[in-house]
């Protein structure tokens, strides 16, 4: 049981910051905050991300990207042209490489305003760290794990950003179903969405790459959007009103 509680927390918890400070912060800016909460968050997503924590600049950049050149020979990771599932995640790897070690040689206009602290930057992307978070997760299934199979959750926890980021960027833009006509093969994979926390609600974003609630129809729930409002409420954050931003 317990076992199972941290990988729910930490599945969630994860996945939280990448919605809402990776993308919907770092690559689309739907709400501003102060430098200070800026930090906070960069040191939460390392703590909530942990073995896999994501650059919120190479994020922010990559993703504004995809939405630039979705499904086209640009976009860094489309299904269209990728052979498979791991061919897509290998050629993301090594977009968001370039990008964190700056040999990229992608435009400025892609780069304007996206966070970087290169402290956390470079201190979540050190193998030291990766490893160290990795070794927590062993000691903490080695103490409470009650049965064999349970180990066979340790590789989501080291890889647990990227396991979202193939979820929605494979699956949603293969299964699913479009609410909104766009210029690519993005769709909302779950009717109801408790796996992604509005993540998977992806065509309704491609349409609306500004709005900050990824829900339309009624089933359409995102759980994201109501901590938004919560911090926007809080003065912690503040909610862009404007949905016509950039890279819609």
């Amino acid at each position: 049981m317990v076992i199972l509680l941290f990988f729910i927390a930490h599945w969630y918890l994860s996945l939280l910051m990448q919605t809402f400070f990776l993308h919907r912060y770092a690559a689309h800016k739907m709400f501003t905050m102060s430098p200070a909460w800026e930090k906070f968050f960069y040191i939460l997503t390392w703590i909530f991300q942990g073995s896999s924590f994501l650059s919120p600049y190479a994020y922010g950049v990559m993703h504004r990207l995809h939405h630039a050149y979705a499904d086209t020979e640009n976009d860094p990771h489309s299904p269209s042209f990728s052979k498979s599932l791991f061919d897509m995640m290998w050629k993301t790897k090594n977009y968001y490489n370039n990008i964190v070690h700056k040999t990229d040689k992608i435009e400025a206009k892609f780069k304007a305003g996206v966070p970087h602290w290169n402290f956390m930057e470079r201190l979540g992307d050190l193998w030291l760290s990766r490893l160290g978070w990795g070794t927590l997760y062993l000691l903490f299934y080695l103490q409470f794990a009650t049965a064999w199979w349970m180990f066979f959750l340790l590789p989501i926890h080291f890889l647990m950003g990227p396991v979202h980021g193939v979820i929605i960027n494979w699956y949603a833009h293969r299964y699913g179903y479009v609410n909104f006509k766009v210029d690519d093969t993005a769709k909302n994979l779950l009717p109801f969405d408790f796996l992604m926390m509005g993540e998977s609600y992806h065509n309704n974003h491609h349409k609306f790459g500004g709005r900050a609630n990824f829900g339309f129809k009624w089933h359409e729930f995102d759980p994201t959007y109501p901590f938004i409002l919560l911090l926007n409420k809080l003065n912690i954050i503040k909610l862009k009103t404007n949905n016509d931003l950039k890279y819609m």
